[in-house]
């Protein structure tokens, strides 16, 4: 009976997997990858209103909160990324996929019982060392999927987080307004909880464990970082990466209090108008990333990273300005377009610095630059908000914006696409 339970029973996940080719575990974490998206996007709208409401057990402000319970999961989640990956190649991916959902489902569901700012925040950063959903699918996709059909593995799989992320902050918005905050944190949990149940059962993996004479040499790792980083433009990329995610992040701790100043008559919707305004941007960056990616394959990555830079730099500028929640929904859209192109870009230009046996450790130490930026952004955000106002972060992201296109412009080698096209 306890193998018939256990999680990697071959008999309990064919009572309900119709299919065991890749395509099928595609197609299983693909759903369970939007039902973790929408869950976990949802509470991102109200996030800093929750603080508002919940209040401060040590009387510290809102915006410095704010930045806090955004950051926790960033922080913690940088340091715990590289040990769960080591932990996924020991025991298998399946296994991790199902302990980052369900762990995601007791954090989520404790979220929406704390009593004060600062227990959110020492949950948040809980939720940063059991999570990870998103780097342990592509790791299963990744090991299951033929090497030739892996690009559009991993797309598909890109698909579904960014449709979750699109959907998920409207819905929270909405629910929020209508039944309170503590509801989305419960429907969130029930999600990751599903999620979790799905891949458990559908998703039979066929993993191999090394042998047990096979050592982790630390050293050897590190030396082989050091050798991708000295590479020509991927420490370049590296730096925009981490800026284009900076200037991004920066705004999400004040938007949501900056979108109620802008509805001051209308409270009682401000929580749909943030959601919408996230989910305005995730969509419009999910287009500007499929069009800009295959756009940059035929002109160059690197002048659609500068085009995309000096347009969220246009864009960002103004919305410091406005006096009218409509008018940022437009621009927020609008830069989301070129923010797509911005996340389309450097994945591309890594790949062609780059030799496709280092591909994991390239993409590995580019998820690092990612968390890191995602947890000192919010801090960053809050501190400009408390020095000059919810407005100057705006202006804050558009310089970060500015600076990125100077170094595509200046700094940034050929991409070695068009010197290729010459050639043919």
């Amino acid at each position: 009976m306890a193998k018939v339970l256990s999680l990697n029973s071959p008999s309990l996940t064919r009572a309900f997997s119709f299919s065991h080719g890749w395509q099928f575990t595609l197609g299983v974490l693909f759903i369970a990858q939007a039902l973790s998206a929408v869950g976990f996007s949802m509470i991102f709208p109200f996030l800093p209103l929750y603080i508002e409401s919940l209040g401060s057990a040590g009387g510290h402000s809102t915006e410095l909160l704010a930045g806090l319970v955004l950051s926790a999961q960033g922080i913690t989640m940088m340091v715990a990324a590289p040990v769960w990956g080591t932990v996924a190649d020991r025991f298998g991916r399946k296994k991790m996929i199902v302990r980052a959902l369900l762990g995601g489902a007791i954090t989520l569901a404790l979220m929406g019982l704390v009593q004060n700012a600062e227990q959110l925040i020492f949950v948040r950063a809980m939720q940063g060392l059991v999570t990870g959903t998103v780097s342990a699918n592509n790791a299963l996709v990744a090991a299951a999927a033929p090497r030739h059909r892996v690009g559009f593995a991993m797309g598909t799989l890109q698909v579904g987080l960014w449709a979750g992320v699109a959907i998920g902050p409207l819905l929270g918005g909405v629910l929020a307004d209508l039944f309170g905050y503590t509801l989305p944190f419960f429907i969130t949990a029930l999600l990751l909880l599903t999620g979790g149940l799905i891949v458990m059962l559908g998703v039979n993996e066929d993993f191999s464990a090394p042998p047990k004479q096979e050592k982790f040499h630390a050293a050897g790792i590190v030396r082989n970082w050091k050798t991708i980083l000295q590479t020509s433009g991927v420490g370049c990329v590296l730096l925009i990466r981490f800026q284009a995610s900076l200037a991004r992040v920066i705004i999400m701790p004040i938007a949501p209090l900056f979108v109620v100043s802008l509805i001051a008559n209308d409270t009682n919707t401000s929580n749909t108008y943030a959601g919408l305004i996230m989910a305005i941007s995730a969509a419009t960056s999910t287009f500007g990333a499929v069009y800009l990616g295959n756009l940059g394959d035929r002109i160059s990555h690197r002048k659609v990273l500068f085009y995309c830079a000096a347009a969220a730099t246009a864009l960002y500028v103004p919305q410091a300005f406005v006096g009218d929640v409509w008018q940022l929904l437009l621009l927020q859209g609008l830069a989301g377009i070129a923010a797509g192109g911005l996340v389309a870009a450097p994945s591309a230009l890594l790949s062609r610095y780059t030799q496709k046996d280092t591909a994991g450790a390239v993409y590995g130490i580019d998820n690092s630059v990612m968390a890191s930026s995602k947890a000192v952004a919010p801090l960053i955000g809050a501190t400009i908000a408390l020095w000059l106002g919810m407005r100057g972060t705006f202006v804050a992201s558009a310089l970060v914006f500015a600076f990125i296109a100077l170094t595509a412009l200046y700094i940034l080698p050929s991409d070695k696409l068009e010197s290729a096209k010459r050639r043919h």
